[in-house]
């Protein structure tokens, strides 16, 4: 009996959990006012490289950093494939290490030390906005980071009328579990 408990407060726990979840990611804030050094697109969604290049066009940082490149694209490919503008390709570097988001942390940071950046505009989608801080935040604890979701229309604002967007967000919200858990219980610092 006891057992059993146990596992519908877990059940129960995580259903609480991921209902909160699903309705932030529909809601933040964006802060478009705040200057920081750079920006960062962390790859692997849609509109996040055109939102940072546009946010860089706009006077946002005077520094973009796209984390997580396949080795087979240039930044060229990357203006064409997506019908950018840019205004200036000297201020982008683009990063061909990252193949998951422990490595698009990983990867930015060792770019942020090399150019001495304190603060950054984080830009990825959504559903990924909160495991990316983890992540982040993990490497670099003093690092000032705003986030800055990209909402794709190929994820449902009403997601449980969507099997596609449900089983995202169901998949995001583990994986955000496993790295909250891992960063704050099980860290370096602990």
């Amino acid at each position: 009996m006891k057992k059993a408990l146990f596992t519908f407060f877990i059940l129960l726990t995580w259903l609480a959990g991921f209902t909160i979840f699903a309705h932030r990611i529909n809601h933040y804030t964006i802060d478009t006012n705040t200057q920081t050094e750079a920006i960062i697109a962390l790859t692997g969604g849609r509109y996040r490289i055109a939102e940072a290049v546009k946010l860089l066009n706009q006077g946002k940082a005077q520094k973009l950093f796209i984390s997580g490149v396949s080795p087979n694209n240039s930044l060229e490919d990357i203006i064409t494939k997506q019908n950018l503008h840019l205004n200036s390709t000297q201020k982008v570097s683009i990063g061909r290490q990252a193949q998951d988001t422990i490595g698009n942390a990983q990867e930015t940071v060792t770019w942020l030390k090399k150019n001495n950046i304190n603060s950054i505009r984080l830009v990825t989608s959504n559903y990924h906005v909160d495991r990316s801080l983890a992540e982040f935040r993990e490497q670099a604890p003093n690092l000032k980071i705003i986030p800055h979701p990209v909402y794709s229309d190929k994820v449902a604002k009403k997601w449980w009328t969507s099997w596609h967007s449900f089983s995202l967000l169901f998949k995001e919200y583990n994986k955000f579990l496993y790295a909250y858990i891992r960063c704050n219980f099980f860290s370096r610092g602990n």
